[in-house]
């Protein structure tokens, strides 16, 4: 670790695990941020505090992600109620399903959503995402989408999105955006880069002509073949290191 990011002290309110979790947190946030995947104060990631399976943290409503740090993200139980003392309120559209997913599957440790013009564009098309480009093909079967509703701020939706996703870690919210759910973080982030760069190739072959198709058996083995998905190669850890180092020489300030 480098000078710089070692002058941040864990507060003693925090365990060294949770506020592990933490610096990984708010390093996603910056990350969304340098890759240019905000909305304003809008949208989110949580992940689950280690060892506190019915807590989890979410970001802070009302600060940018280039805001978000470790010691301001906040804690909150599995019904999104605030743990301990938040300076920030929570945004309730990130509690309805993101607290029901981590209440329901075991292996839901982290959650993102985003609403980045490509990835949004696909979500409204009726056919969703083609699995025609090199990205998408290595999402096949990992896809499931679920109907707009309207904004999701309704507790009951969650309950809705969790039973549309079919247990699937990518989940096309129509007309609305993506979501990935991760064992991981990293893995939760990868998930979102290849759908992300799935649907901004979809989009740049539009109005170009028909698309070349991928035969299934192509595809399968695609998913197979795709080594970043796999356990033994880290599930994206190697990739969110890299990201990590690039946020710290940036401004490591999310650390605090």
């Amino acid at each position: 670790m480098s000078t710089a990011t070692a002058a941040f002290i864990r507060p003693a309110r925090f365990s060294p695990e949770e506020w592990d979790a933490r610096i990984r947190l708010a390093a996603a946030y910056r990350i969304f941020d340098h890759l240019g995947w905000t909305e304003l104060i809008y949208n989110h990631i949580s992940l689950r505090v280690p060892g506190e399976d019915s807590h989890y943290l979410i970001n802070p409503f009302g600060l940018y992600y280039s805001e978000v740090c470790a010691s301001n993200l906040v804690k909150v139980d599995l019904d999104g109620k605030i743990v301990g003392h938040s300076d920030w309120p929570i945004n309730p559209a990130g509690i309805t399903f993101h607290g029901a997913i981590h209440a329901t599957l075991h292996d839901a440790h982290c959650v993102m959503h985003l609403h980045t013009t490509a990835t949004q564009a696909v979500c409204c098309l009726k056919e969703g995402l083609a699995f025609t480009n090199f990205y998408a093909a290595q999402l096949y079967g990992k896809v499931a989408y679920h109907d707009f509703e309207g904004i999701t701020v309704h507790k009951d939706e969650g309950e809705r999105i969790l039973r549309s996703a079919e247990g699937r870690q990518v989940l096309l919210l129509r007309n609305h955006g993506p979501v990935t759910i991760g064992r991981t973080l990293p893995e939760a982030l990868l998930l979102m880069w290849t759908v992300n760069r799935a649907c901004e190739v979809q989009l740049a072959m539009q109005g170009m002509g028909e698309a070349m198709p991928i035969a299934r058996a192509v595809l399968e083995k695609c998913v197979a073949d795709a080594l970043q998905f796999n356990p033994a190669y880290g599930m994206g850890e190697d990739s969110f290191a890299a990201l990590q180092r690039l946020i710290d020489r940036k401004d490591p300030g999310y650390r605090a």
